[in-house]
């Protein structure tokens, strides 16, 4: 008997840290850093390890990002879960500049990376030295916080936050002006009808000074009449 209950227990231990070190690996397997990437650049220019985007999205992404070819830039987008503990995603880009920096300069086209990241809803642009000139690092900080960023924070909006990010790079590749970040729109009330507290209030206040006045004038006549009857 005391054999079968220590062969429980030890049963019951086991399968406890199984699934303890199972809780603890999922977290992990989530993170990423530049080294869970290919050491070579990807024949694709979408890279959606987040798997955020339609099969339609990513075609259509990937012939915009493939339009900057024409300004001798090799344009990519990475799309992330989550990055490791104390990683910020300019750091994570800056190390796939230079993990695949070395392939992009043997096609004479410098690296212009578009990165996001769903946990935090975040996004944000890093390029090669080369292009740091024509691309200061002013323009890309605010296409990621602004341009981009803001549609992943309305709506999760992947797609719709890379093209605004390429349109405005491509733009200054052009020769154009900065377009900006994107306008913010000031959400107000539409009209209604309903009163407003204060208008409430107010209306309750003057309907009490009304019922008063009416009662201190007609108690005092009605008490006369009934007397001088």
């Amino acid at each position: 008997m005391c054999v079968t209950m220590k062969r429980l227990n030890q049963l019951i231990g086991g399968l406890l840290s199984a699934v303890v070190c199972l809780l603890l690996a999922v977290p992990a397997a989530q993170a990423v850093s530049a080294q869970d990437f290919p050491p070579s650049l990807p024949d694709d220019v979408v890279l959606d390890s987040a798997d955020v985007l339609s099969r339609a999205s990513r075609n259509e992404i990937s012939t915009r990002l493939q339009e900057l070819n024409q300004f001798h830039v090799d344009a990519r987008l990475v799309t992330l879960r989550r990055l490791d503990y104390g990683l910020s995603l300019t750091a994570f880009g800056d190390e796939l500049l230079e993990r695949w920096g070395q392939d992009s300069n043997l096609t004479d086209r410098p690296l212009l990376i578009f990165l996001e990241e769903t946990q935090s809803k975040q996004a944000t642009v890093v390029a090669a030295d080369q292009l740091l000139e024509q691309l200061p690092e002013s323009l890309l900080r605010s296409t990621g916080r602004t341009t981009m960023s803001q549609p992943l924070r309305d709506g999760d909006r992947f797609r719709q936050a890379t093209l605004d990010g390429v349109t405005r790079i491509e733009a200054v590749l052009n020769g154009g002006e900065d377009p900006g970040p994107p306008v913010q729109i000031e959400r107000t009330a539409n009209p209604t009808n309903i009163p407003t507290a204060e208008e409430t209030e107010n209306s309750n206040a003057f309907t009490w000074v009304v019922v008063l006045l009416v009662v201190g004038t007609i108690v005092p006549m009605a008490t006369w009449w009934i007397f001088s009857s």
